[in-house]
């Protein structure tokens, strides 16, 4: 039995900086939605958005300023916006606690995902000579869905990603990072809006997975031979 949970954990520790608001209701239960900074080594932080069950916060002292760790998955879902589907990233909270001493000695931000390429990766160079490549990354979950996850690579898992080709499995290591960006409107005017992605620390192939999805190919095509 496939084990969903495994293909996509996260693990941020954090600051609560929105009050929390009402998201959706599935089955009886509701569902709420706040942000959490988390500190980058740098002196920068990323803002990310979270949606947590009611069921988690019962009895929960939860309030802006409090200092959480969280412990869940990185979905994705489609919104339409003026007749437009637009990719939202959240992070789904399976367990939240209240920070402890201990947790300042680990890494605030943490993410594993094994999923598949589903578009050939972008791979290009800064002005500066940086090279960077672009990857959407199909994670499986229950129910037949799937979570479609932006990841930027740099350096050498840049180069890495350039032979990649879309349905090959990979592990992917990394941190969820937020940035802000300008957006032209339709009419003339501007906004700043925030998009998010997975950077990635460190990838490698899932050679048992690419070995399965090589077999099943090898029958496929000795099946049509024989068909022929």
């Amino acid at each position: 039995m496939i084990n969903y949970l495994d293909n996509n954990q996260i693990r941020l520790a954090g600051t609560v900086v929105s009050d929390k608001t009402f998201s959706h209701e599935v089955y009886g239960e509701g569902f709420y939605s706040f942000d959490l900074e988390v500190p980058r080594l740098s002196d920068t932080s990323d803002i990310i958005p979270v949606i947590v069950s009611e069921r988690l916060l019962s009895g929960f002292d939860f309030y802006v300023g409090q200092k959480v760790v969280i412990d869940g998955q990185y979905r994705s879902y489609n919104n339409m916006v003026n007749e437009k589907n637009k990719l939202v990233l959240t992070v789904f909270v399976k367990e939240i606690r209240l920070q402890v001493e201990e947790d300042q000695n680990q890494n605030s931000n943490e993410i594993i995902l094994n999923g598949f390429i589903c578009k050939k990766p972008i791979y290009r160079t800064t002005p500066f000579g940086r090279e960077i490549a672009d990857i959407l990354l199909a994670v499986n979950r229950a129910y037949n869905k799937s979570d479609y996850i932006p990841c930027i690579a740099w350096g050498r898992n840049a180069r890495f990603c350039q032979n990649l080709e879309v349905g090959q499995s990979v592990k992917v290591f990394g941190r969820i990072q937020s940035r802000q960006y300008e957006k032209k409107l339709e009419d003339g005017s501007s906004e700043i809006r925030r998009a998010y992605e997975v950077s990635v620390s460190k990838m490698e192939l899932d050679k048992a997975e690419n070995s399965q999805k090589d077999e099943n190919i090898d029958k496929i095509t000795n099946n049509e031979e024989q068909i022929g």
